[in-house]
Parts: C-alpha cells; sequence; structure tokens
C-alpha cells in the first residue's frame, strides 16, 4: 500500500482492525516518512523506534487474538514535550528539564495507548510555552513545512509541523493561549482546543499546576480532517481520575438551531484583508450548508479577556517566572515576560478581584452561547507571522501580541475553540475560529465540518526548502 503516512487517522484504524494492513506496517511507513522530513523541520525532537514498534506489535497482537484493539487501531499518534510519557524526558523546552524523565504516562497518554493509538515521536515547543514560535536551547528551531519564513507556530509549533508534513496522523498539543489553534493555523491543519476539563492531564514528574493552567490550560489534538479531530476527542477524553478538573460529560449535547453569529473584528481587533476574506467565505460555506448566520458587531468582553488572562498566566508570580527565564536564558522567553512586566499581578486582592470578574465574563459568554450555536471570529487578526517576528523590536511585539487578542481571551472563560484551516494565499495558511459553550466541542466540530467540506489547503506536504 502506497504512501501509508498520508492516510487519515480514521481511514488507518479501519485498515488495522479489518486487517488490511498491520499496525506494524504502519508505524514502520511513518518512521520513514519521520526520517525522510523531520530533518528539514526539526518537529519530533525525541523518539525511540523500537518502543513505537513495539506498541505496534501489541495491537497486532490483540487483533490475531480476536480482541478489540481500540478505536485509534495503529493511528500514528505525537505527544507534546510537556506531557509525560514513561520513559521520556518531559523538557517543555527546557535545558534543566532535559534529564526529567517520566516514570508514568499523563492520563491521555495512557487513554490514547488503551484506544491502540502508536506514540511515534514527541514533538518541539517554545522555552516554557510560552511563545506562538518554536524555538528553545534544549532542542533547537522548528520549522513550517509549507513554508520555513513564516512560524509553524506555538507552543505546539512541533505538532503542527509535524501533522502537516505527514509525521503521524494526529499530533497532541496543549492551549492556554492559543497553543493549539495557532499553529493549526499556520500549518494549515485543524486544531481543536477542548473545554476545560474534557481530557484529563497531570504530570506526575512535576509540581503541581498553579491556578491559571489548571482552570483555563487544555490538552487537543490537531489533525488534517475533522473527522479525526473528532476520533481523537472521543479517545483522549476518557476516564482520568488524578485530573481533579475531568468531568464525565458526554460528547454530544441537546440539538441546536444551525444559527452561527459572526465577527470579524472582535473589539476592534484590526484584521488584514485576507483574513476578512477567510471568514466571509467560511461563513458563506456555512449558509450553503443550511446554517444561520448573523453578522454581529461585536462580542462579549474579549479584549478585556486577553488582558485578564495574559495577566491569570504571566502575571501570577511574575517574578518567579522572570528569574526562571533568566536562569534559563531563553531570548525568546524574555521577551515574552519583559513584554508582559506590566502584567504583573501586585497583591493578593488583585488576584482575587480577577477571578472575581471571570465569573462575571464566564456567565455573559454562555448567555451569548446560548443564542448562537457557534461563534466565527478570526484565529488572529494577521496571516502567519514571519519566523521570529516578536524578536526583531518592540513594535514587532507588540504586533504580535495585538493580533492574538481572539486565541488568548477564549481560554480565559474556559470555553472550546476549534482551528479550521481553509485556504493558502500564496504558500501562506490562512483558517478561522468557532468557538461554542461549555463542553459543545460537538457544535464546533459540526460547524468546522461544514466549512472543511468547501475545502482545504492540501496535507499532507513535503516540507518546502
Amino acid at each position: 500500500m502506497q504512501d501509508i503516512w498520508r492516510r487519515s487517522a480514521t481511514e488507518l484504524a479501519d485498515l488495522v482492525r479489518s486487517r488490511k494492513i498491520s499496525a506494524r506496517e504502519v508505524t514502520k511507513a511513518t518512521l520513514d516518512r519521520l526520517d525522510a522530513v523531520n530533518p528539514a523541520i526539526n518537529a519530533v525532537v525525541d523518539h525511540d523506534p523500537s518502543y513505537s514498534l513495539k506498541q505496534a506489535d501489541a495491537v497486532d497482537a490483540k487483533i490475531a487474538k480476536g480482541e478489540d484493539p481500540g478505536a485509534m487501531a495503529g493511528v500514528p499518534v505525537t505527544i507534546k514535550v510537556v506531557t509525560d510519557q514513561a520513559g521520556f524526558a518531559t523538557t517543555n523546552g527546557l535545558t534543566s528539564q532535559r534529564d526529567l524523565i517520566a516514570k508514568t504516562n499523563s492520563p491521555l497518554v495512557d487513554n490514547l495507548i488503551d484506544a491502540g493509538a502508536v506514540i511515534v515521536g514527541r514533538t518541539n515547543t517554545p522555552a516554557f510555552s510560552y511563545r506562538w514560535f518554536t524555538s528553545n536551547k534544549v532542542h533547537g528551531e522548528t520549522l513550517n513545512p509549507r513554508d520555513p519564513s513564516i512560524t509553524p507556530g506555538g507552543s505546539s509549533g512541533g505538532a503542527g509541523a509535524a501533522v502537516a508534513a505527514g509525521i503521524g496522523a494526529m499530533a497532541h498539543g496543549t492551549d492556554i493561549a492559543g497553543s493549539i489553534r495557532y499553529p493549526a493555523y499556520a500549518c494549515g491543519v485543524h486544531g481543536l482546543r477542548p473545554t476545560v476539563g474534557r481530557i484529563p492531564a497531570f504530570n506526575a514528574s512535576s509540581p503541581e499546576r498553579t491556578m491559571c493552567p489548571q482552570i483555563s490550560a487544555v490538552s487537543g489534538p490537531l489533525a488534517r480532517t475533522i473527522a479525526d479531530l473528532r476520533l481523537s476527542l472521543a479517545v483522549m477524553s476518557q476516564a482520568g481520575v488524578r485530573d481533579p478538573w475531568w468531568v464525565p460529560v458526554p460528547l454530544e449535547g441537546p440539538t441546536r438551531e444551525k444559527r452561527a453569529a459572526l465577527c470579524i473584528a472582535p473589539d476592534g481587533l484590526e484584521v488584514v484583508p485576507e483574513v476578512r476574506a477567510a471568514l466571509k467565505d467560511a461563513a458563506q460555506r456555512l449558509e450553503r450548508a443550511g446554517w444561520i448566520v448573523e453578522e454581529i458587531e461585536t462580542t462579549p468582553p474579549l479584549r478585556e479577556a486577553s488582558d485578564l488572562q495574559t495577566r491569570f498566566w504571566l502575571g501570577d508570580n511574575y517574578q518567579g517566572q522572570l528569574d526562571a527565564a533568566l536562569k534559563e536564558g531563553d531570548e525568546g522567553a524574555l521577551a515574552c515576560l519583559n513584554g508582559n512586566r506590566d502584567k504583573a499581578i501586585p497583591d493578593q486582592l488583585s488576584f482575587s478581584k480577577l477571578l472575581t470578574r471571570r465569573a462575571t465574563l464566564v456567565r455573559e459568554w454562555s448567555l451569548f452561547l446560548e443564542r448562537y450555536a457557534v461563534l466565527l471570529l478570526p484565529v488572529s487578526g494577521e496571516l502567519p507571522f514571519a519566523q521570529r517576528l516578536d524578536l526583531k523590536d518592540e513594535a514587532s511585539y507588540r504586533k504580535v501580541w495585538a493580533a492574538q487578542m481572539p486565541q488568548i481571551g477564549i481560554p480565559f472563560m474556559g470555553l472550546p475553540g476549534l482551528t479550521v484551516s481553509t485556504g493558502l494565499v500564496g504558500r501562506v495558511p490562512v483558517g478561522v475560529q468557532l468557538v461554542a459553550g461549555r463542553y459543545r466541542e460537538d457544535l464546533c466540530l459540526s460547524a468546522g465540518e461544514a466549512i472543511e467540506a468547501g475545502g482545504v489547503p492540501p496535507s499532507p506536504i513535503d516540507p518546502v526548502g
């Protein structure tokens, strides 16, 4: 079977389960693809072929015995280096953690393995996972396979680059301010940020997370098809009681009227013509699929949510984060923290007021999303940035953060968000973002399928030099 690595996760699982191909053959083809293209993009920064082939053989052995191999039987996946995978380092892009070897798997990794997925590698992230660009001093820089002059995104930049280049049918990523949605946007694939509590996460190798990651950071899938995101979400969201935030909520909610709100420039966001055109096109695709699309001028507060999320994320123990970045000596991490010095939370009262205001914003957004099944809005006000733009000068740094406002704000309310890639501007991908109410990923995916049906960038692709 030619070019096995091109197949989707759903196709591969069906082929393996029906014994038309073995999990070992799929894994071997994926590892060969990794060897062929990863040197050009540095998306996967750690992998052990013997580990992957052993997992594949376990899947094939189950099938040979007539046992159920799982919903993702033989599907090759990658895991971001911020997440525990037994026997591998949870580096988070840090030299100080290069030898932090996990002894156990994160719950989501166990869920993938239990479903028959085969882990073929670990993907890169910026130091501390702070940036929308992906480089660090321990693993180096990841390049975008579609165009090395633009960012692959971050912080799950290795995940986006890997799945776009055919290194795995699905990539695991994490998102606290756009770190799944932006790499999907930049690499021309799809990426789902689930609701907080949907997918269980826990790293036994590391201290407990602070409050912002606990109530706004999530793990989720990046893939080349919406169907693969749907499959991955079902598998990754299985029980994980080690995560106190995990909630056993059904994947499908009550039927809703197919009504979408379109907001092209939320809270006065500056939006380039190419992104405006992508949003208009996506709205027309929804309408052709039977959706009612109502264009609105504004949403509940999003710019304020973005500002508060930045404070919550970077301002909590700001000095401690800065000291760690200074010790690491990573220029990207330092640029991020120095650029947000004014977001430091000065005292306990300010922290309390932030959390109090969060309750109000969650309520306002929940009421808004009772009127509309989904909100269609930009992923970013700009096309994917030039590589290392945030390090160029202060004005460029501010431009980057201003454009990302729609991504940063959504996690403050714990909402799900989906990036759907819709096309190319030359070699540069463009796409749109869908947001729904809490635990209504199904609505995002349903609307995403309608938009996807109108056309997406070709993938997987060979890296462009």
